[in-house]
């Protein structure tokens, strides 16, 4: 493939994932915290993939992989935190509420984000929407170095 086709091919992979959560979105499936940072480095791909297009800057490839691992990072931490291997930010998670008085447990639920990022909303084959995230974008930041080999 040539570098023009994988860099079609890593922007339109990054929209493709875009589109699908907000597809989710649409269908009901309300995005929590961790879900939105994960939104943010496929816009950055898609944007460097259309400067890519147009400029034969030899760092674009580079600040799309970038893109893509990034929410791929963002992606493995997010299922780990959905699946109880470590913990999530206190913001966007149930947290402990040992030690708590009546009040700080109120104020906490008060708080509370509506849609907890330690929730598995959807999954398939046993992978949640984040780990699908991660494993197709570390994927397109493959496609993206292998786009920038070609420069």
């Amino acid at each position: 493939m040539t570098r023009t086709q994988l860099v079609m091919l890593a922007a339109a992979g990054s929209a493709a994932l875009l589109l699908g959560a907000w597809g989710f979105q649409a269908l009901g499936y309300a995005p929590c915290k961790m879900c939105l940072w994960q939104r943010w480095p496929h816009a950055v791909a898609v944007l460097t993939g259309a400067l890519a297009l147009a400029l034969p800057w030899v760092i674009l490839p580079l600040i799309g992989a970038l893109a893509a691992a990034t929410t791929g990072a963002i992606g493995i931490y997010h299922a780990g935190v959905e699946r109880d291997w470590w913990q999530g930010p206190t913001t966007c998670t149930s947290g402990d509420i040992g030690g708590l008085s009546t009040e700080d447990l109120m104020n906490q639920i008060l708080a509370a984000p509506l849609v907890r990022c330690d929730e598995v909303a959807w999954s398939l084959f046993g992978i949640s929407m984040a780990g699908w995230n991660a494993l197709f974008s570390l994927a397109l930041a493959v496609v993206w170095l292998a786009a920038w080999r070609k420069t």
